[in-house]
């Protein structure tokens, strides 16, 4: 059985949304990657689909959702270490995302998190192996 994950999120602008998750260290996967899409390799297991407004209606004859009003989702990943945490949100920060929270440490458990420039929430957590 596949264990990939495919996320699909709309974006308003796909040059920038490239922009913004390059920044973050990820790389593009070349073979779902064109004018209406960008493929953004989160891990081995999990990659985000960036598309545009346009082809994101292709695949769901709903609305895509307004998140300046309402959030449709929202996305957590796992990081290796604390640092790895901080490290990130500072890059979206510095590459025009957003963070609506601070830090949170509950001992077992760091998290954090960021808004990309679409308006979706990006979790961010570590937890301790013992835990």
């Amino acid at each position: 059985m596949n264990k990939q994950i495919f996320l699909n999120v709309p974006v308003a602008d796909l040059s920038r949304s490239r922009t913004f998750f390059t920044a973050l260290g990820f790389s593009l996967n070349p073979q779902f990657t064109d004018d209406t899409a960008a493929c953004v390799v989160i891990s081995e297991a999990i990659s985000v689909m960036l598309l545009t407004h346009d082809k994101f209606r292709q695949f769901t004859p709903k609305a895509i959702c307004d998140t300046s009003q309402a959030v449709e989702a929202l996305f957590c990943l796992t990081c290796e270490s604390r640092q790895e945490v901080d490290d990130l949100v500072a890059k979206a920060l510095a590459a025009g995302g957003t963070t609506h929270d601070k830090p949170e440490d509950f001992g077992f458990m760091y998290m954090h998190s960021f808004v990309d420039p679409d308006g979706h929430g990006w979790g961010l957590i570590h937890t301790k192996p013992s835990a």
